[in-house]
């Protein structure tokens, strides 16, 4: 590695650094996944060379590059290797690598978007000039034009296509040299030995006009090749930029630098990578938030649409918590640190999209084997085709060979499929569906049974009550407010709900001061039975509570428990039974209109769950799901999937993830809640960051688009090739057809794709 290369990449050989593009693989020491993005790269074989380039460095355990997005995941061991190591190899092979949240990367995307642009202008105004001077030679009749006219005409032409070969042509030739260099094949080179050969002989006829190849020159066919190449390269980066929109505009919200408070309470700039938890920083309106924290103070409007699937903005004030990523959006707010980094829920939903955009589903597997394969027989084909040529005109035949290794670049091939795949991730990250393997597109498409979870999935976390029913002489509230009295105290999800519903009532009846004044004595928590404490005599009132005040279960108070009817919770003191609280699990809102909407595509939908049959069979009954089991344990879930699979069935399992694992890894297809588990450990091929059920059919819906545009992406490619291929081996296409014709089967697979980038309709 040359030192001009060598001083820039060591710097990322600092353990400091690598937080930045870089995060830990769970459970093994010293490994770690690196994100970057390659500049340089135009094709699947591209992504091949780097993938091997990179595979060959001691250290570097896999590589997954891909074509479509020109980003790479790199796992490797810092005992080995460090970033320069590998980094400078994709370097060798020539391909530059910028880690992907470089604030740099962007810049240097626009610089090569403006430079592209600039090879394109000047393609287009010599390509109009070129065609100017040649059309004398196409209308005139015999006689009309003098030879020296002709000449002038030509060496007019020559000079004005020499800026188009070494400005607008300069990447073509650049990549083909290197190709050339590394004994490899990408799909510039051959597209660079037909703008080679086409200039050679026209020049060759220039020089030479009563030589061989002085009866006909070609600058205007090259000019407008190279005008139509560069037209379509420009607007397949532009669409490919729009299709990957969302990933982006997730993957890179945090800011470069932030405000943080100094222990003399003055404020200073720093880099977010010298973030640490219990840090203040103050965000402004329309800053993104770089960290998790608390908001200390202010009160403000924030935007998590793209990290939760909530479209409002949501009010953020004293107490609440903030998520790194999201935007601050109407007032200055100051927030404490409480995660940062890799230990953040955005560093979590960034590592399943980096996953997504460079994962490759079966289909393109497919294609990525076929295209350096395909790409030699594109040379052997121009070669021969020239052979053919040859004895009946030496210029036609190079012209031939030229339209061969032109039409039958396999650009639309290579993006028939990962140019779909991936306008679809793109459309669900804007709702809150992340896909971590494009691969689950193809199996959703398929699937006609879905399996749902109970707990935490189709209900909440939290509990309703259903009624209540007291001690004669006792009423509703007075039951509440004393039940709420001891469970204020608990940290159990029923003391919590219940102190929750007594603060809803009291409020209502303008009696929460009164509720908040309540305080027992001696209070003492038994796990798995229930809250005790003594209560106050502070009235004689018969109706008040006497002694030692009890809520829990009917045995924890003293009383014979009754046949099972669903979650309760008793409250009694020493003189028996108060009252009796009944709940409820609280169901999803979309939890019925999800199952009702699916139940309608003809899906057939089951209930596994691990809670009682009383409360499984109650769920079900609420939902209309006909199939439900309860009792059930994550090696019987897998059981009841691996069974419906045996009869055929192609399933997917919808699960919170606390222990669904097995079931979820088992499945063909699954999803997991974002909320509900860390992501980073989900086994889900999607996660809901909303939690929002009503996503799940239009997922399904998108899918099958999307299967059906892949297709259509591939028999048009097919297709095309079928139809061109012969055409120029007969001499039938010239040069500029053939570039025309290449780069309109790109645009097209790539427009077509750009259906998909729209947002799902729930």
């Amino acid at each position: 590695m040359s030192s001009s290369l060598a001083a820039p990449l060591s710097l990322l050989d600092d353990p400091q650094e690598w937080s930045a593009f870089s995060q830990p693989v769970d459970r093994q020491p010293h490994v770690w996944q690196s994100s970057v993005v390659f500049e340089g790269m135009h094709c699947t074989a591209c992504a091949i060379h780097i993938e091997d380039a990179l595979r060959a460095v001691p250290g570097v355990a896999s590589v997954q590059v891909s074509a479509a997005s020109h980003r790479g995941l790199i796992e490797w061991t810092d005992a080995q290797t460090r970033p320069s190591e590998w980094m400078a190899a994709a370097e060798k092979a020539g391909y530059r690598v910028v880690p992907a949240h470089d604030g740099a990367a962007h810049t240097q995307r626009r610089l090569q978007a403006r430079q592209l642009m600039w090879r394109w202008g000047v393609a287009g105004l010599c390509m109009m000039q070129v065609m100017m001077y040649a059309t004398p030679s196409y209308l005139a009749q015999p006689g009309d034009i003098t030879p020296e006219m002709v000449q002038l005409l030509r060496w007019a032409s020559w000079v004005l296509s020499l800026p188009v070969m070494l400005f607008s042509c300069m990447p073509f030739f650049a990549n083909a040299w290197r190709d050339l260099k590394l004994r490899q094949v990408s799909m510039d080179l051959p597209v660079a030995l037909g703008m080679a050969v086409t200039f050679g002989v026209s020049t060759v006829g220039t020089f030479e006009p009563t030589g061989t190849f002085g009866g006909e020159v070609y600058f205007d066919s090259l000019t407008m090749f190279v005008f139509f190449l560069l037209s379509g390269r420009w607007l397949e980066l532009r669409l490919r930029n729009r299709t990957a929109g969302a990933l982006e505009a997730v993957m890179n919200r945090l800011p470069d630098s932030v405000r943080r408070q100094t222990a003399a309470g003055g404020w200073e700039l720093i880099s977010i990578r010298r973030l640490a938890v219990g840090d203040v920083l103050e965000i402004l309106p329309g800053e993104a938030i770089a960290a998790d924290g608390t908001v200390l103070q202010g009160q403000s409007q924030v935007d998590e649409a793209l990290l939760t699937g909530e479209s409002r903005p949501l009010s953020r004030g004293v107490g609440s918590a903030v998520i790194a990523g999201s935007h601050n959006l109407s007032a200055v707010i100051r927030i404490r640190v409480t995660q940062v980094g890799a230990a953040t829920r955005f560093a979590h939903i960034v590592a399943l999209m980096e996953s997504a955009s460079v994962s490759k589903p079966e289909i393109a597997l497919v294609a990525d084997r076929w295209a350096k394969p395909f790409l030699l027989g594109v040379l052997l084909a121009s070669a021969g085709a020239a052979v053919y040529w040859w004895p009946t005109s030496p210029a036609h035949a190079l012209m031939v060979a030229v339209a061969v290794l032109v039409v039958t670049c396999p650009c639309a091939l290579s993006l028939a499929t990962p140019a779909a795949m991936l306008a679809t991730a793109g459309a669900m990250a804007r709702s809150g569906v992340l896909v971590r393997r494009l691969q689950a597109l193809q199996a959703l498409a398929s699937i006609d049974t879905v399996v749902f979870d109970k707990t935490g999935t189709l209900t909440r976390d939290a509990f309703a009550l259903a009624g209540v029913q007291t001690r004669e002489g006792v009423s509703r509230l007075q039951a509440l407010s004393w039940a709420g009295a001891l469970a204020r105290h608990s940290l159990h999800p029923l003391s919590r709900a219940l102190w929750s519903a007594a603060r809803q009532e009291a409020g209502q009846a303008g009696q929460l001061p009164e509720l908040e004044a309540l305080q027992v004595m001696d209070m003492q928590e038994l796990p798995g039975q229930g809250v005790q404490a003594l209560w106050p005599q502070s009235t004689t009132s018969p109706t008040e509570p006497q002694g030692l005040l009890r809520l829990g279960s009917a045995v924890f108070c003293g009383l014979v428990p009754q046949a099972e009817r669903g979650l309760q919770a008793v409250l009694a003191d020493d003189s028996g039974w108060l009252a009796t609280l009944n709940w409820q699990e609280d169901i999803r809102d979309d939890a019925l209109s999800t199952v009702q909407a699916l139940q309608k595509q003809g899906l057939h939908v089951l209930l596994l769950s691990g809670d009682s049959d009383v409360a499984v069979n109650r769920v079900a009954q609420a939902l209309g799901i006909g199939d439900a089991r309860g009792g059930c344990s994550p090696q019987d879930k897998l059981a009841a999937l691996q069974a419906l699979q045996a009869q055929g069935h192609q399933v997917a399992m919808v699960g919170d993830g606390l222990n669904d694992g097995p079931v979820l890894a088992g499945a063909h297809v699954s999803f997991a809640l974002g909320q509900a588990v860390p992501l980073a450990q989900s086994k889900a091929d999607f996660v809901l960051l909303g939690a929002q059920l009503g996503v799940l059919v239009p997922v399904w819906a998108r899918s099958q688009q999307t299967l059906r545009v892949v297709r259509q992406n591939l028999v048009w490619a097919a297709c095309y090739n079928a139809a061109c291929v012969p055409m120029a081996l007969m001499g039938w296409l010239p040069a500029w057809l053939a570039g025309l014709g290449m780069a309109l089967s790109s645009l097209w697979v790539v427009l077509n794709a750009l259906r998909l980038s729209a947002n799902l309709e729930s």
